[in-house]
């Protein structure tokens, strides 16, 4: 069994509303000089093949349409 990490992000250039929240109250909380923010999520794994992973990604982990992944091992 292997550990891996899969980071799910929006693809550039697609809306992130939750993104625009973060780094628009990030001042209010008296953190300047913030931009670009992004929110993603992180999906952990234990797997026995890691070789399915970008099978699992494109099926059911991501949205390849609108969201880019990277594996980690």
């Amino acid at each position: 069994m292997s550990r891996v990490r899969v980071l799910i992000r929006p693809k550039a250039g697609i809306l992130d509303p939750q993104g625009q929240t973060v780094e628009r109250a990030l001042p209010a909380l008296g953190f300047e000089g913030v931009t670009n923010v992004h929110v993603g999520r992180l999906v952990e794994l234990d797997v026995e093949d890691p070789s399915q992973l970008p099978a699992m990604c494109e099926k059911l982990l991501a949205n390849p349409l609108i969201e880019d992944y990277e594996i980690q091992s």
